[in-house]
């Protein structure tokens, strides 16, 4: 390969029971070895899952090393209660966030005090300076609710404009629409790291289901194979190693040294591809 892998980081959502809490701490301790950038943890509508969340950050930090990066949403959120929240993860030493609009919620519930990322980026900023590393989404592909294209990049830029470090973009297996979207960053006057997101391939019915909710594009021959394999999840699992790998090599080959994985709280298939792309356990 032409580049070369630099920084990696990885995602997992909060677990809720006794066994998955359990499992988690096996992943986290398998995946510690590599030395990550860090872990970042999912946080739910609303803020459903608070509680779970700061679980699971009190977890990584008694497990590991790494640095632990709680997900915040706003949608649904107040001021007073943000507030609160900004407090408690600086009293864990929490000193990266990725700040999310969130979901909107069913029906009428109550929107919060925020209705954008932008403007918890920016509440952020006014409340702690520049206390909290901030990274926020991108959508390569356009986000499944904007009207066109170039809303959406002007909705990325008011982020940007409010004070994100860096973003992370939603997954996707195109890596062409990768690098269409950062010329068009750059063009837009946006100049700050953008991570691509990594999701791996190991169960068709949930990747479609995921696709088809955020909007992500599962290209017509990656469809029509995981349509042929069915329920063969061994041969699906061994299919989905090789297209990730080669996405992944092909964003390294054009110079990405970042990439950000979706676990889904499984560490198997992380480890087969980041040993795919030559990283090694790391002696402490």
């Amino acid at each position: 390969m032409m580049g070369s892998l630099k920084y990696y980081s990885v995602e997992f959502f909060p677990p809720k029971t006794d066994r998955g809490r359990s499992k988690l701490e096996q992943v986290i301790s398998a995946l510690s070895a590599y030395q990550p950038s860090y872990f970042s943890v999912t946080y739910g509508a609303g803020g459903s899952t608070q509680a779970f969340t700061l679980d699971t950050l009190r977890q990584i930090q008694r497990l590991s090393s790494i640095e632990a990066a709680p997900h915040l949403s706003c949608i649904g959120s107040s001021q007073t209660a943000l507030h609160d929240i900004l407090q408690e993860y600086k009293t864990l030493g929490i000193k990266r966030i990725i700040a999310l609009r969130g979901d909107l919620p069913s029906g009428n519930g109550d929107l919060g005090d925020f209705r954008y990322a932008n403007e918890l980026v920016q509440f952020i900023r006014e409340e702690t300076g520049e206390y909290f590393t901030l990274e926020v989404a991108a959508y390569p592909e356009v986000h499944p609710q904007a009207l066109n294209w170039a809303q959406d990049l002007e909705h990325f830029k008011r982020k940007v404009d409010a004070g994100a470090n860096s973003a992370i973009t939603q997954y996707f297996y195109n890596p062409e629409c990768f690098f269409r979207f950062i010329n068009d960053c750059q063009q837009a006057g946006i100049n700050i790291p953008i991570i691509p997101g990594i999701m791996p391939i190991t169960n068709a019915r949930q990747l479609l289901r995921f696709s088809d909710a955020c909007g992500t594009e599962i290209p017509r021959w990656i469809r029509k194979r995981l349509e042929y394999y069915a329920e063969d999840l061994p041969s699906i699992r061994a299919f989905g190693e090789e297209v990730v790998t080669s996405l992944c090599e092909k964003l390294i080959d054009q110079g990405v040294d970042n990439l950000h994985f979706y676990a889904m709280n499984q560490s198997e298939i992380i480890l087969k591809l980041w040993q795919n792309l030559g990283l090694s356990p790391q002696t402490p």
